[in-house]
This record gives structure tokens, C-alpha cells and sequence, in this order.
């Protein structure tokens, strides 16, 4: 089993800046494309950005510029450096990852963490 552990989240005020950090555990596995989705109260689940194993990262419009997604893969651990915050960018963070195991793909998400900023 793998589990994706979450950390970082916080109140921060807005112009503000936190940084998120997703570690990987478990035994057998690789990962692939990791990556933060955020859900605000009442609304879905929401892409925000994602980094493949060579780096390659790709970023929702809202966050573009502000937000840097990167990741260590020697610590199996994705982070998200949010900067300029807004009142807008208050939900819940969730980090999503594909694991291989056994030859066969399989996506995992971490628990959440919740992130509020103040205006």
C-alpha cells in the first residue's frame, strides 16, 4: 500500500506565501505524475497543478505565475510554493499521485490540507 501524507497548509494572509509538501510511503512502488487539486467549500474538486518524473509541469490559468509545483524524487515528495495568495485560493489542497506497482498503474490521493487566506 502507499500512502501520500500532506503538510504545509495553514492561515496566511493575502499577498502572502505558504509552501505545501506531499511525501510518498510505502514499499514496491514508483511514482509517476504527481500533482495538487483544491476544493473549496461547496464547489468540486479542482485542478491546480502537476509535475511529471522528468519535471515537465503544467499549471491551472488561475494560478500561473503564482504558484511553482516541483518535486525531489529521491524523497518521493511534491511540493506546491504558493506566493501572491488571495482570498480566492482558500480550500482544501489535495495531492494526487500515479503509482506503479505490480506492473499495474494506480492513482492515490492524500488526505488534505487546508489552506485559508485572509483578506
Amino acid at each position: 500500500q502507499v500512502q501520500l501524507v500532506e503538510s504545509g497548509g495553514g492561515l496566511v494572509q493575502a499577498g502572502g506565501s505558504l509552501t505545501l509538501s506531499c511525501a510518498a510511503s510505502g514499499s514496491g512502488f514508483s511514482l509517476n505524475s504527481m500533482g495538487w487539486y483544491r476544493q473549496a467549500p461547496g464547489k468540486q474538486r479542482d485542478f491546480v497543478a502537476d509535475i511529471t518524473v522528468g519535471g515537465s509541469a503544467a499549471y491551472a490559468d488561475s494560478v500561473k505565475g503564482r504558484f511553482t509545483i516541483s518535486r525531489d524524487n529521491a524523497k518521493n515528495t511534491v511540493y506546491l510554493q504558493m506566493n501572491s495568495l488571495k482570498s480566492e485560493d482558500t480550500a482544501v489542497y489535495y495531492c494526487r499521485a500515479y503509482v506503479r506497482r505490480d506492473g499495474t498503474v494506480y492513482m492515490y490521493w492524500g488526505q488534505g490540507t487546508q489552506v485559508t487566506v485572509s483578506s
